[in-house]
């Protein structure tokens, strides 16, 4: 039986990683096609309006911009595969070189502001389910329903307005870093950043697992172990936690990729120099080379995350354990 569980669970999760596989493929067709379809012509974004007709050909012929449409997707996406996803329209760098410092400052910026929402998310959801309808509950909702109404872009300026102007100059309201330069050499820069991704995340991971908290609660075995006479502290970690954590490993999954998603703005804001500034400044010059890889990496992300996600909620669910095919 263990052995032809094991099999199932390989079995399992061969096929999501095929599928995400897939999922990514299906993503690069609809990016390639999607920057395919951009006003203007790189070739003439390249070169100027005052190129002539003929050096716009020439460049075009050189890009293989003047191939079929089937044959630059095959030729980008072996590119892709191989770590060569081309060049740069505009500085003429290889795009992974271009790219590699800030995918850097990107990951750096998610993964401190996952590492401070998720525990916080938790923690705050827990405390507010066991004291459900009570002042601190209610505070807590009216709180993190005003966050979930306030865009990315909002949180971010009124953070800078808050500690980086005449109001309190605490903080540096922009991020400066040479090329080359990690991120984590000026902490103090992070900061505001940081907070303005947990914020923007927060609300809603802590609204999960409140809900959660609350189903678990009601439960009959949490009742059991009351009647049993279990302290309460014990019964919120033993059972109220183990039992709540299948959706807070869900919505830390959706938590990530919204934050990959998040950093275009964010970083936009602050002037960091990520993912989310670079594509801007690509789909601003038509870099489309540039363009396409992000959108690629930001597409692999989302399919990483939801994977880790699902493989976690099995690995924590023995019924789920046994009954993935």
């Amino acid at each position: 039986m263990d052995a032809s569980s094991s099999l199932t669970r390989r079995l399992w999760l061969s096929r999501r990683i095929l599928l995400g596989v897939v999922v990514v493929l299906l993503v690069s067709v609809l990016v390639f096609l999607a920057t395919q379809v951009l006003p203007g012509d790189p070739a003439r974004a390249v070169l100027g309006h005052d190129a002539t007709p003929e050096r716009v050909a020439a460049l075009r012929t050189a890009l293989g911009l003047d191939r079929p449409i089937v044959d630059q997707y095959f030729a980008w996406l072996g590119g892709v595969l191989s770590g060569d996803p081309g060049r740069s329209l505009v500085t003429q760098e290889q795009v992974s070189t271009l790219i590699g410092d800030r995918a850097v400052n990107s990951a750096v910026l998610v993964l401190i502001a996952a590492a401070v929402v998720v525990p916080l998310s938790v923690f705050v959801g827990a405390w507010t389910g066991r004291r459900r309808d009570r002042p601190a509950d209610r505070v807590m909702l009216v709180v993190t329903l005003g966050l979930t109404a306030l865009p990315e872009f909002i949180i971010a300026l009124l953070l800078v307005i808050l500690f980086s102007t005449t109001v309190m100059h605490v903080l540096p309201g922009t991020v400066l870093l040479a090329p080359g330069q990690s991120p984590l050499s000026n902490a103090e820069q992070l900061v505001l950043p940081v907070v303005a991704l947990v914020l923007g995340v927060l609300p809603y991971l802590a609204r999960l697992v409140r809900g959660s908290v609350i189903d678990v609660y009601e439960s009959e075995y949490v009742r059991t172990a009351r009647l049993k006479g279990v302290p309460e502290r014990v019964v919120l970690r033993r059972h109220v936690l183990r039992n709540a954590l299948v959706p807070a490993i869900q919505g830390t999954a959706l938590a990530l990729a919204y934050l990959t998603g998040g950093i275009v703005v964010i970083e936009q804001v602050f002037n960091y120099p990520g993912l989310g500034s670079a594509l801007v400044d690509a789909v601003n010059n038509r870099d489309v080379p540039v363009i396409q890889l992000i959108c690629l990496i930001f597409a692999a992300c989302y399919v990483v995350f939801n994977l880790i996600g699902d493989v976690l909620t099995v690995y924590v669910t023995p019924r789920l354990r046994t009954a993935s095919r």
